[in-house]
């Protein structure tokens, strides 16, 4: 299997009628990094991973996804989310195994799990 050095060997891309508001939450919310250059799926880096988000180029629908997301604060990140329209799922709890997790749906369908690692 081929691979990059640069790049991870599966990228998530999550297609959305508003690459714009959706980068721009990412950024706010996760501290995403990277630019919406002409036609091309945005790439942004969320610490060690890459999400790429795009309008699908008119082939695609959009799909809502399902996105864990390991940060250094997870009541923070969610506070930063609910305050950016998403929709509160779980508030931030403490799990058994030692994460403190958080649930939010944004205005574009996804889900994100926000987690910080307990270990």
């Amino acid at each position: 299997m081929a691979t990059s050095e640069h790049r991870p060997t599966v990228i998530p891309r999550i297609i959305t009628g508003d690459p714009a508001g959706l980068v721009g939450f990412l950024k706010e919310v996760f501290g995403a990094e990277g630019e919406i250059q002409g036609e091309r799926p945005v790439e942004l880096r969320l610490g060690d991973s890459i999400v790429m988000v795009s309008d699908g180029g008119g082939v695609h629908p959009e799909t809502p996804a399902f996105i864990m997301v390991y940060v250094d604060d997870t009541d923070a990140a969610f506070a930063r989310a609910v305050e950016l329209g998403a929709t509160a799922r779980e508030k931030p709890e403490d799990m058994p195994w030692g994460d403190r997790r958080a649930t939010v749906r944004d205005g574009w369908g996804n889900t994100w799990q926000i987690s910080t690692s307990g270990s």
